[in-house]
């Protein structure tokens, strides 16, 4: 049946922490796709102050959610504007910045290794949602320099990412795609994030204007996220929609205890 099995995983795979400050859970299931194509990362302790957690859904492999797992929130944790206090602007420059650390020899060579890191293990793992436990997330962070040596422009396959940065009493939510969140406090459901569709008016709108078309609620027919991290074909059919025109909604929440 091509990327869709003929009968979905349905094993669970469930995990939980926690520190002084928040307490957390993940559970994941394969369902009907051929492989586990989504990653997440949990950093209650980012820094002594602050916590992070994300969750990336990938589409046309598992590669590129496994980069941004791996590495969105060192780049967080590198930015001036999270040294300054600003979460919103560290998090729009981190979800840049995965474009541009996948372009180049040493992005081609990452996403190979993680696209290709789970096919040697047995398909009872596979189901398993995957994030870069062997990582520090408040370790040496690497500068990753680019290498302009390469004709790679990054993959083709891309991720949406739902980002939830936890300092204080604040919170900031960044979203790229159509991965929610959505937050309970007494009881009531608050939407943190705004999906990105293409036949949203808006979003068919930035798609147009850039040369695109919107077809049966897809862009050019074939993606049906009006953004997302990776996708580099993207970039060439619609200018550099995809690869600069991230105007991530963040939402920011100041409660005296949100938990």
């Amino acid at each position: 049946m091509g990327v869709y099995l003929s009968h979905p995983k349905t094993e669970k795979s469930s995990e939980d922490g926690e520190n002084d400050r928040v307490r957390y859970g993940v559970s994941s299931m394969q369902g009907w796709r051929s492989t586990m194509e989504d990653a997440h990362a949990a950093y209650p302790n980012l820094d002594n102050a602050t916590s992070f957690f994300g969750v990336y859904d990938g589409h046309g492999g598992k590669a590129v959610a496994k980069f941004c797992a791996k590495y969105l929130h060192e780049q967080v944790l590198k930015s001036e504007a999270y040294a300054a206090g600003d979460l919103g602007a560290s998090l729009q420059r981190s979800f840049l910045r995965m474009d541009e650390m996948m372009c180049g020899q040493r992005g081609s060579r990452e996403l190979a290794a993680l696209g290709d890191k789970m096919q040697r293990v047995s398909s009872m793992i596979e189901g398993l949602i995957w994030s870069p436990r062997s990582a520090e997330a408040n370790g040496p962070v690497d500068d990753w320099s680019s290498e302009q040596d390469s004709d790679y422009t990054g993959p083709t396959s891309g991720c949406t990412a739902c980002v939830a940065v936890i300092r204080d009493n604040q919170l900031v939510v960044a979203n790229a795609g159509d991965s929610r969140c959505v937050m309970s406090r007494g009881g009531q459901a608050y939407p943190m994030s705004k999906d990105h569709k293409p036949d949203h008016e808006h979003e068919k709108e930035r798609i147009l204007s850039a040369g695109g078309y919107v077809q049966f609620g897809r862009v050019n027919g074939s993606l049906n996220l009006a953004r997302a991290i990776g996708n580099s074909c993207f970039s060439n059919l619609l200018g550099l929609y995809f690869r600069c025109s991230y105007h991530l909604y963040s939402f920011v929440y100041c409660f005296g205890d949100f938990r």
